[in-house]
């Protein structure tokens, strides 16, 4: 007789969550959520804000202590709470917002609180050979006296993955990682990451994106309601499928497509842009009629964020002219813009779209102060009613008008930037990158506003790389290297959009 079959060793989990709850007063924030991440592989942790992500990311990382459950790393409990130490040994967060000190080096940055010193001082000689070892080590091309603020989105986040290995972990959270990332950027960290999976690092990738998670993840977990619905490899998770454990309801993210619309011919012209050139662009001209929506694509570095935040007069162009109804606007003067009739979505509504310790009645109403009273008093009452007209349109999930915007999820936050942007009744729009860090159905609901305002007659600027947002648009600008390179009627082909977008040719012989 063989010998009797023995039964394989399974693999410890690199970090486990088991049945972790956490209620903030009478808010259930996280109900009974397990989790199992498995060495070298990328995980992706999915759901619509306020699912319960951020949550369970800070339990994971040390910050808070779960109610019941239990963490374990490689099969070992958790070190206390209390321990800042022992869990920089065990996982890592790089944010969305990085962490990394602009005015320092990468060095400085790499080593900071821990610098080595000699004789009571630091030894900057051991500090650039320690940490030039350590970018070497991990193959990150980042010269180590670099000044942070200096460096690109992508290289910071090199860094800051690189600062987190250099404590022992191996377990690195990346939350939203290719917000601030083009398509190029956004291959090259992939790449990376795949790099560092086959050197033993395991990651919990937490995106918007989904196309994301199924280029880049080998396993995926969706929250709903602060609860665990599904844990599924990816290849057996089709998106539609996947899209509906998020939501709870069947079907896909469908925003109003342009591609059935009458192309307008005869509406006025509002906004006319003529032979703009500023920093990192030239010579862009375009003209937007009443009713329409034209989209404005391209890479991070193709100078679209720059003409619209123009238009919107966050940044003065260097020459050219913009006008609205005829009307010449001053450059780089946001109350100008205001005043002829142009309101924007900032590109960064944490630093740009909201003022984050006032209240949704304070942020919503903030650039129209003239209308809520007179001699720079500004009445309860019309704040107060207005706060909860905008609210109600754009389906804001709050306890009142009063409730600080700090304590929203990130896609009611971006609702408030538009409402703010949609109190004054623009004649014209200005949309930056409007769905950035948005669930799947928050997405939807800024886009369905998107149409209602070009059904008002308003003109819509919406500069955008998320193919999903530029479906809306009546027509698609494409910029490349500064120049506007493209043009295409809505019913596109993504293909053709995105070779046009990386500058591409296809059915090139």
């Amino acid at each position: 007789m063989g010998q009797p079959a023995v039964k394989p060793i399974e693999a410890v989990p690199m970090v486990e969550a088991r049945g972790l709850s956490k209620q903030f007063g009478s808010t259930l924030a996280l109900r009974d959520v397990s989790l199992a991440v498995m060495p070298g592989e990328s995980h992706a942790l999915v759901g619509r804000n306020g699912a319960g992500k951020s949550t369970l990311v800070s339990m994971l990382t040390g910050l808070r202590q779960p109610d019941t459950g239990a963490i374990l790393f490689n099969g070992q409990a958790a070190p206390p709470v209390s321990d800042s130490a022992a869990w920089r040994r065990h996982v890592a967060c790089v944010y969305q917002h990085s962490t990394i000190v602009r005015e320092l080096t990468v060095a400085e940055n790499l080593f900071i609180n821990r610098q080595p010193t000699k004789r009571g001082w630091i030894d900057w000689r051991a500090l650039r050979r320690e940490a030039r070892a350590l970018l070497d080590s991990w193959q990150i091309d980042v010269h180590e006296d670099m000044r942070a603020a200096d460096l690109t989105v992508e290289a910071r986040q090199l860094v800051e993955i690189a600062r987190s290995l250099s404590y022992g972990a191996r377990f690195i959270i990346l939350d939203e990682p290719t917000a601030q990332l083009d398509g190029d950027e956004i291959k090259r960290l992939f790449r990376r990451i795949e790099e560092l999976q086959r050197s033993g690092v395991t990651f919990l990738f937490i995106s918007h994106h989904l196309q994301e998670i199924y280029d880049i993840c080998q396993t995926v977990t969706v929250l709903r309601d602060a609860r665990h619905i599904v844990t599924s490899p990816v290849e057996s998770m089709p998106k539609t499928a996947l899209i509906e454990a998020m939501t709870g309801e069947a079907g896909k993210l469908a925003p109003n497509d342009a591609r059935d619309r009458e192309p307008l011919v005869d509406a006025p012209v509002v906004l006319d842009i003529a032979e703009l050139s500023g920093e990192d662009y030239a010579n862009v001209s375009l003209q937007v009629r009443r009713g329409e929506v034209i989209g404005l694509t391209g890479a991070t570095s193709s100078g679209r964020t720059s003409v619209g935040e123009a238009v919107a007069g966050l940044k003065a162009q260097t020459a050219g002219e913009i006008r609205v109804d005829g009307r010449v606007l001053k450059p780089g003067d946001v109350t100008d813009a205001l005043a002829n009739g142009v309101s924007c979505v900032p590109k960064d509504r944490h630093h740009e779209g909201l003022v984050l310790g006032q209240s949704i009645g304070e942020n919503a109403t903030m650039t129209v102060p003239h209308l809520l009273g007179k001699f720079g008093f500004i009445a309860p009452a019309p704040r107060r009613h207005m706060a909860q007209t905008l609210m109600h349109e754009l389906g804001v999930v709050a306890q009142g008008e009063e409730q600080a915007v700090s304590g929203l999820s990130g896609g009611n936050q971006q609702k408030v930037v538009m409402a703010r942007a949609l109190a004054n009744d623009p004649d014209v729009l200005v949309l930056i990158d409007p769905t950035a860090g948005v669930d799947v159905k928050s997405k939807q609901a800024l886009l369905s506003v998107v149409d209602g305002v070009r059904q008002e007659g308003k003109a819509v600027l919406l500069v955008s790389s998320e193919l999903d947002d530029l479906r809306v648009c009546d027509r698609v600008l494409v910029m490349l290297r500064g120049a506007v390179c493209a043009s295409y009627a809505a019913g596109w082909e993504d293909n053709a959009l995105i070779a046009s977008i990386e500058g591409v040719t296809l059915n090139e012989r």
